[in-house]
């Protein structure tokens, strides 16, 4: 079972990242419930969640979870190309 505390601080983390480093003045903020979770595991006592928004920054985030010093880190990372190999 996933630990829904470590899904609330991981969400909070990304809409607080996104609110402080959005680019439009003035605009529209979003809150954790606006954001979702692409990936999600959990081994042991740590975890790792991929996430993003629906904003269109093409902006996607990593929150991992070091249950051995109770440490949380983040990414914020962009994506730089999408290419298709194979048919």
């Amino acid at each position: 079972m996933y630990d829904p505390k470590f899904i609330s601080k991981a969400k909070a983390m990304v809409a607080e990242y996104t609110n402080e480093h959005m680019e439009v003045a003035n605009g529209p903020t979003i809150e954790p419930k606006d954001v979702y979770v692409v990936w999600l595991a959990k081994t042991l006592q740590n975890a790792k969640a991929l996430l993003a928004t629906s904003l269109p920054d093409e902006l996607y985030f990593e929150v991992t979870y070091n249950g051995d010093n109770e440490e949380y880190y983040f990414d914020a990372y962009k994506k730089i190309v999408n290419t298709r190999f194979g048919k």
